[in-house]
């Protein structure tokens, strides 16, 4: 019955919310996000802030690209201003469903409602085509 007991290390997992992901899974997984951010950040990312693409393009694994998001948002918000890069960054947060543990994933935030309701208040189409 050895297997029915439960150890502190299966316990703490469980807690961390880590999923069974294979290393190849894992890594393959890393790398879509990895091409996706930078695929986002185009040509003018690259031209005009190497550092963040440097940040991006060697970071280890997902937790190191998950906290690049902040640079790459301010990155975004320069090109196409705060609303779309929101709506940009929410698509890179998408793609680290189930690669974090709960503690690192993000929460809805109450702005995001204050944001769309301004952009109807001024007459301005909440969600840009």
């Amino acid at each position: 019955m050895q297997w029915l007991k439960p150890t502190f290390k299966s316990s703490l997992m469980a807690l961390l919310g880590s999923r069974d992901t294979t290393p190849s899974t894992l890594k393959n997984r890393t790398e879509d996000i990895r091409l996706f951010i930078l695929d986002e950040l185009g040509e003018f990312g690259e031209k005009n802030y190497p550092k963040v693409i440097r940040h991006v393009r060697y970071a280890l694994d997902a937790q190191g690209l998950w906290y690049a998001r902040g640079d790459v948002m301010a990155v975004l918000a320069a090109v196409h201003g705060e609303y779309i890069a929101r709506e940009k960054v929410g698509r890179i947060t998408e793609k680290f469903e189930g690669l974090l543990p709960r503690g690192l994933t993000s929460r809805p935030s109450p702005l995001t409602v204050d944001l769309q309701s301004s952009a109807i208040q001024q007459g301005c189409d909440p969600v840009p085509r």
